[in-house]
C-alpha cells in the first residue's frame, strides 16, 4: 500500500497513540491532533491525505471538523470514528462528506482495510483531475493551452455536461476519452451519483450479457449467488461504455432495448427492472466504416452519437506539449520522491519532445517523462535519458533532410555519411574517438570525411579529446 500522510484526531490519549503506533508500524507518516481547532490548522497546511476523525471532541466535533474543511477547499479524506453507533450518526456523517466510518473500539485490521481503500480512492480521484486537466486544460493559467481544437472540445464538453443526452466520444488511444467522460459526469445534473466505467472489450462475449444486467441466482454454470449488473449499479448516474466498438452483435441489440426502453432484464429473470442511466460510449474505431461493414448496428449507432466529441491527438495540438511537459516533469518529480530536487531539461531535449508525433499520445508522453526521470543524473534529463523510438525518429528525420537536395550520388552520399557521424558523435557524448570506433573507421577518416563535407575550419575540440594534429599523426 502507498505511504499516505495521515492525522489522527481524537481526544482520548491512549486511543490517539494506540492508533498511531498501528498506521506508523504500516509504513504511514502518522501526525495528532486531540482536539477540533488543532486539527483545522493542521489541516489547513493541505498535505494530509486522510484525516481519521472521532466525532465526539471538545470544542468543534468530528462533524464540524468536515464541515469546515470541505468549506474550505480542503480535500483531505475523512474516515470518521465513534463509540457511540447509530444510523443517524452515519448518515449525517456521510452527508458531510466523509469517506468512511468506523465504530470503536477498532480492530487494526480493519482499519487498513478501509484505510486503504480510501486511499485508492483518493489516488484515483486525484489522477483523474491532473488527466482531466490535461486533456482540457481545466487550468489554462497553469498549462497554457493554446491549440483551437482543445479549445472547441473543451466548450463542446462544457455544453452537453449540463444535459442528460448520450455522447460518444472519439480519439486514439491514450487521449484521455475515459477522463472527458468522467469529466462530462461530473458537471452534469447526475454529478452525484455513480460513474460506472466499463471496459467492454475486456469482458469475455459469453459474459459481457451477466456483467451489463445482471443474473439470478443458478441461471448458469457458476451463477451461485445474484449479480445487480453494471447498469442497475449505474442506476442514477452515468455508465461509461469504453470501447463500444468491441461489442458483440448480440449485445448491441439488448443495449438498444436498454436504450428505448429504459430497463433491464437480468439474466435467467422474467421480470424487467426500470433504469435510469446515462451513456457515454468512446471509441478509437471508426463506427460509420464498422456500420457499412455490417459490423455495428446503425440504429445504434445513431442512438450513441446525440452528441460526438473528438478528442484530438498530441501531434495536432502541439502548442500545448511544452506546458504538458514541464507540468508532468514537475508533478512526477514529487510523485517519485525526489526530495524536493529540481529536474532541469538539457538543450534540445524538450524540442524533441515536442517535434515527437505521439503515437501512445498523453499516456505515452507521461511514460517517456517516468522513464526520464529515473535515467536522469545530477538533475538534468538529457538526450541519452530518451527512449530509443523518440531519438531514432529525429535521426530518421535529420537523415532524410540530409538527402532531400539534388545533387551527385557522389554529393549524396557524402552528406548521408556527415549526417550518420554527426549522430553517432552526438550518440558517444561528443566523444569523437568512441564515434568512429562505432563506425569501425579511423579517427583521422572521420575527421576528412567531415571536411571533405565542411571545409578546413579550425573548430575546438572536445575538452580531453585529441587535437587535429594528433589525429593525422595516427
Amino acid at each position: 500500500m502507498t505511504s499516505l500522510q495521515l492525522l489522527v484526531v481524537e481526544d482520548e490519549p491512549a486511543i490517539r497513540q494506540v492508533v498511531s503506533a498501528t498506521l506508523r508500524k504500516a509504513g504511514h507518516s502518522v501526525e495528532q491532533a486531540a482536539d477540533g481547532e488543532t486539527a483545522m490548522k493542521r489541516l489547513s497546511q493541505g498535505d494530509i491525505d486522510i484525516a481519521l476523525c472521532d466525532i465526539k471532541l471538545p470544542g468543534l466535533s468530528g462533524i464540524e471538523v468536515l464541515r469546515q474543511a470541505r468549506s474550505s477547499g480542503i480535500d483531505t479524506a475523512f474516515i470518521m470514528m465513534t463509540a457511540f453507533a447509530s444510523v443517524d450518526t452515519a448518515i449525517e456523517a456521510i452527508k458531510a462528506g466523509a469517506a468512511d466510518y468506523m465504530i470503536k473500539p477498532l480492530n487494526n485490521d480493519e482499519l487498513l482495510h478501509r484505510l486503504a481503500k480510501v486511499g485508492d480512492l483518493r489516488g484515483l480521484r486525484a489522477e483523474n483531475r491532473v488527466l482531466r486537466r490535461l486533456v482540457l486544460g481545466a487550468n489554462s493559467e497553469v498549462f497554457g493551452f493554446n491549440s483551437p481544437a482543445m479549445r472547441e472540445m473543451e466548450h463542446m464538453a462544457a455544453k452537453v455536461a449540463r444535459t442528460n443526452s448520450r455522447v460518444l466520444i472519439t480519439g486514439e488511444s491514450g487521449t484521455g476519452k475515459g477522463v472527458v467522460a468522467r469529466l462530462i459526469h461530473q458537471q452534469s445534473p447526475r454529478a452525484e451519483g455513480p460513474f460506472i466505467p466499463v471496459n467492454c472489450g475486456a469482458i469475455p462475449e459469453n459474459l459481457v450479457e451477466s456483467e451489463f444486467f445482471g443474473h439470478t441466482k443458478g441461471a448458469f454454470t457458476g451463477a451461485d449467488k445474484i449479480r445487480k449488473g453494471l447498469f442497475l449499479e449505474a442506476d442514477g448516474g452515468t455508465i461509461f461504455l469504453d470501447e463500444i466498438g468491441e461489442l458483440p452483435l448480440g449485445l448491441q441489440v439488448k443495449l438498444l432495448h436498454v436504450i428505448e426502453q429504459r430497463e433491464v432484464r437480468a439474466v435467467g429473470s422474467e421480470q424487467s427492472r426500470r433504469v435510469d442511466v446515462r451513456i457515454v460510449a468512446a471509441t478509437n474505431r471508426d463506427l460509420s466504416e464498422m456500420v457499412s461493414q455490417g459490423k455495428f448496428r446503425e440504429d445504434l449507432f445513431f442512438r450513441l452519437t446525440v452528441f460526438h466529441i473528438h478528442v484530438p491527438p498530441l501531434r495536432e495540438r502541439r502548442q500545448d506539449l511544452s506546458a504538458l511537459i514541464r507540468f508532468l516533469l514537475q508533478r512526477n518529480t514529487r510523485r517519485m520522491g525526489s526530495g524536493g530536487q529540481q529536474i532541469s531539461l538539457d538543450p534540445g531535449v524538450e524540442e524533441l519532445l515536442v517535434k515527437y508525433d505521439w503515437p501512445g499520445n498523453v499516456r505515452e508522453l507521461e511514460n517517456v517523462i517516468d522513464r526520464a526521470l529515473i535515467l536522469a543524473d545530477s538533475g538534468r534529463i538529457t538526450l541519452a535519458d530518451l527512449p530509443p523510438q523518440i531519438t531514432k525518429a529525429d535521426q530518421s528525420a535529420r537523415l532524410g533532410d540530409s538527402l532531400q537536395s539534388s545533387g551527385s550520388l557522389r554529393e549524396q552520399v557524402r552528406k548521408y555519411e556527415v549526417a550518420l557521424i554527426t549522430r553517432t558523435i552526438e550518440e558517444s557524448g561528443g566523444d569523437r574517438r568512441a564515434a568512429a570506433q562505432k563506425l569501425n573507421i579511423g579517427l583521422s577518416s572521420l575527421y576528412r570525411k567531415l571536411e571533405e563535407q565542411e571545409g578546413e575550419q579550425d573548430e575546438p575540440l572536445l575538452e580531453g579529446g585529441p587535437s587535429r594534429d594528433e589525429v593525422r599523426q595516427e
